[in-house]
């Protein structure tokens, strides 16, 4: 083999990397509606089985989770992902720091659990949050192996893995729930199904698992990632302060309220943005060398999301009295008012998702930090006012203003400081918020006239989706400006 061809071969691997991306997405968008179609029928199952009381005795114990998982890896995964140069160098040492990170947080959560659980007004959540806090370790030691499947856009074992661990948990939380293990049953199922997944990374690890330390690689990896730790622990207390506020100061029975109505306003969210930012990163960085197509797809990326998104938002919101009857019950009508406040964090979460995805990948964590502290400034006295003032309600209207008038500038502002002006950003989202504003009124029609709840609910749930046909179809463009952009740097490198 000549000299040549060997300094060809990593450029060629490169660029077939590259030349999967669009496929990447559409894998990852696979697994997100799968998991999210038979998740939603079992959690509806859960929901009608176990009831307010328990759902939110569970609800605190995800809490918990997600606030120790927001930094227990100490952010280094993602430096595998934007990695220029051999993975394999920086693999070993990202999964010593990430599996002894993840087993001294899961050591303090262990130790702090009872103090939390009497903290949000239910001291008996405290065995379900320790058994739940174990998923910390998983975590922390698939992080790496997660990481070299998202870099090489291997999407399509991710859904493998996913289902499985989303199936496996599903299951064996209806069957304990159906015993009468209550809140416990979901914290069995999701810690059952979590560790078999975890073999399964280990196995398609497209490197084999090891622990190493390379001491100039592991200062590299903590500077990069220690902001982006930081940043995620902000961004826990950002996305679940609501919750931690709705415990504490309303009683968890009003918190499984508020967790129905925060998952039902994800729904949109997890299905467009969650393949999305499986595929973006490692996107961005592989354009990364050439700053303007990267401002071109990002762009590009803003109007299909609009489009996709913007719609389905306004439908929740809309129809958020009928979609909780006909779905939960009348058991779960008080989360139909904070639903629809909800839907306006959640569709600022998804633009403000991509952009931080954006400003990650251009070596900004710094600013990213700056954005998180200032919002969360602002959340706390809002979701403190809001749930004194009007209870659950209150607390929804905090959220959504906070996401909305605080979170969302400051991201758009930081984009307008590295050459993406806002009036780029507008002319690609216009027309899906005239469309959705339109579609708004018919739906609110609908609603307002029709009686029956399934009905109601089908009739909005079409428009909708016809109005998202319609947006991807005429702006069309875009989605082949994606595919251009990604083909021409790919010949740009192999040539």
């Amino acid at each position: 083999m000549t000299a040549a061809r060997k300094l060809q071969e990593p450029k060629a691997k490169k660029a077939t990397r590259k030349m999967t991306a669009s496929g990447a997405f559409a894998w990852s968008l696979g697994n997100t509606l799968v998991s999210r179609l038979g998740t939603v029928g079992i959690g509806i199952i859960l929901a009608r089985v176990l009831g307010p009381e328990q759902f939110g005795t569970f609800a605190i114990a995800l809490v918990a989770l997600m606030a120790v998982l927001s930094f227990n890896e100490l952010g280094v995964s993602l430096a595998i992902v934007r990695w220029p140069g051999d993975p394999a160098r920086i693999a070993p040492t990202v999964n010593t720091i990430s599996v002894v990170g993840s087993t001294i947080f899961c050591i303090l959560a262990w130790v702090a659990t009872p103090a939390f659980t009497s903290l949000m007004g239910d001291p008996s959540a405290t065995w379900v949050v320790r058994l739940l806090i174990l998923s910390v370790l998983i975590n922390g030691a698939v992080a790496g192996p997660a990481a070299l499947l998202q870099r090489d856009f291997q999407e399509r074992t991710r859904m493998g893995i996913d289902q499985v661990n989303v199936w496996v948990g599903a299951i064996a939380s209806v069957a304990l729930a159906l015993l009468g293990l209550g809140a416990m049953a979901l914290a069995v199922g999701r810690l059952l199904g979590s560790l078999i997944s975890a073999f399964m990374f280990f196995k398609a690890s497209p490197l084999p698992y090891r622990f190493g330390w390379q001491k100039g690689v592991a200062g590299a990896l903590l500077k990069f990632g220690m902001p982006l730790a930081g940043s995620s622990v902000i961004v826990f207390a950002i996305g679940y302060t609501d919750q931690l506020t709705t415990g504490a100061l309303l009683g968890s029975v009003a918190l499984g309220f508020y967790v129905l109505a925060f998952n039902l306003s994800s729904w949109p969210l997890s299905i467009v943005s969650q393949p999305l930012r499986r595929v973006a990163p490692a996107s961005f960085a592989a354009l990364q060398s050439a700053p303007p197509k990267l401002r071109a797809f990002i762009l590009s990326l803003f109007s299909i999301l609009a489009c996709a998104t913007i719609p389905a938002f306004i439908a929740l919101a809309v129809a958020a009295t009928p979609l909780v009857i006909f779905v939960y019950g009348e058991v779960w009508a008080n989360a139909a008012g904070v639903l629809s406040w909800l839907v306006i964090a959640a569709l600022s979460k998804v633009f403000c998702e991509l952009m931080y995805d954006y400003i990650v990948v251009i070596g900004r964590t710094s600013a990213i930090l700056r954005i998180q502290i200032i919002g969360l400034a602002a959340l706390i006295p809002s979701l403190l006012a809001g749930a004194h003032f009007g209870g659950l309600i209150g607390v929804a209207i905090a959220q959504a203003a906070v996401a909305f008038c605080v979170m969302l500038p400051l991201y758009l502002w930081n984009l307008r400081g590295i050459g993406i002006g806002l009036g780029a950003i507008a002319q690609r989202i216009w027309l899906p918020v005239v469309a959705g504003l339109a579609m708004a009124i018919v739906c609110w029609l609908l609603v307002t006239n029709i009686e029956s709840a399934v009905i109601s609910v089908l009739s909005v749930g079409g428009v909708s989706l016809l109005t998202i046909a319609t947006l991807i179809y005429v702006r069309r463009g875009e989605l082949g400006s994606l595919r251009g952009i990604a083909r021409t740097e790919t010949l740009g490198e192999a040539s």
